[in-house]
């Protein structure tokens, strides 16, 4: 009798709130991590920032390439500070319990930006595919109302897919332990706390990245194919290296993107004996990114590069 109440009791009750432990294996030390990413939160919002009013206000920047950059930077500071703020807080303060329904809202903000960062980069892909391409009928196809309706598609695509994985992971039961041996609320990381079977979250998670990452990263790779096809047809040197050019911080920024994710899922699956490597690498990917982006596109394309001197009033003497 007592053993049916004590199953009975430790089935219906659920846990109010999740304890985010932080780094695993080096929580005594942990703290010393707090600089250099409170340092790259701080880079990725200025350097974002920038990137917008740049674009905003400098009118030769006014094209599709650049207004795609300018919705890339505003998705990289919302995923930087979905994650960051609390991070700080458990390092500095040692605040690590979330609540329930906060630790699911951020986990499907995760989901949506990093979806939507992959969509923007689909969109730069196919800019440079036309642009190089089919030059001749890119003022034609990559106007101003397609850059809103691709952008409006990839919004909306990416902020209903990633509903499934808050909506199935609430409804696990979770009945006894709370400590997430992590700095965030990875999908993986709090079901895996649940009482009962969780295999329909991993398989949702399987089919999410294959069906949305998955074909982001198809579509990105078959542009750039493309792309290198036509380039190596060219019979100026000259003309293909300008080609090539203005493709180099895109794919730079691609490569890191989506190597991270592959190693990231990899290492999941893998069940690594050292948890810090998949989660050190989660937050990472979460953070490097949206400082790294406008940096790379800053110092690899010149009329970002004069357009950012021309708003702030520097010096560009010497720098063209």
């Amino acid at each position: 009798m007592f053993q049916d109440l004590k199953e009975s009791n430790s089935s219906t009750f659920q846990v109010s709130e999740f304890i985010l432990m932080g780094f695993p294996g080096i929580h005594s030390w942990q703290h010393w991590l707090s600089l250099p990413l409170a340092l790259l939160y701080l880079l990725a919002l200025t350097a974002n920032i920038l990137i917008v009013i740049t674009v905003r206000q400098e009118a030769s920047l006014h094209q599709p390439m650049y207004q795609f950059l300018g919705i890339l930077a505003v998705v990289d500071m919302g995923l930087a500070t979905t994650i960051m703020p609390k991070i700080l807080a458990i390092l500095w303060f040692n605040a690590k319990a979330i609540h329930r329904s906060e630790c699911f809202a951020q986990m499907y903000a995760i989901h949506c930006l990093v979806a939507m960062e992959s969509g923007i980069f689909v969109c730069m892909a196919i800019d440079r595919y036309v642009a190089i391409c089919q030059p001749l009928r890119y003022p034609s196809i990559i106007t101003e109302a397609f850059v809103i309706k691709v952008t409006v598609f990839m919004a909306l695509r990416n902020c209903l897919a990633p509903i499934s994985v808050p909506v199935l992971a609430a409804q696990r039961n979770y009945c006894s332990r709370n400590q997430i041996e992590h700095c965030l609320c990875s999908n993986l990381g709090v079901t895996s706390l649940s009482c009962d079977d969780r295999k329909v979250n991993s398989i949702n998670q399987i089919v999410l990245a294959w069906t949305v990452m998955g074909s982001d990263l198809g579509l990105t790779a078959l542009s750039y194919a493309l792309i290198l096809q036509s380039v190596l047809k060219l019979s100026s040197v000259e003309a293909a290296s300008k080609a090539l050019n203005t493709c180099t911080s895109h794919l730079i920024l691609i490569l890191f993107f989506y190597t991270v994710v592959i190693v990231i899922s990899i290492t999941h699956s893998a069940g690594m004996r050292v948890p810090l490597i998949p989660v050190l690498l989660n937050v990472l990917h979460n953070v490097i990114p949206p400082a790294l982006n406008p940096m790379v596109y800053a110092l690899k394309n010149k009329e970002l590069r004069q357009a950012l001197y021309k708003v702030f009033n520097l010096d560009t003497k010497g720098r063209r």
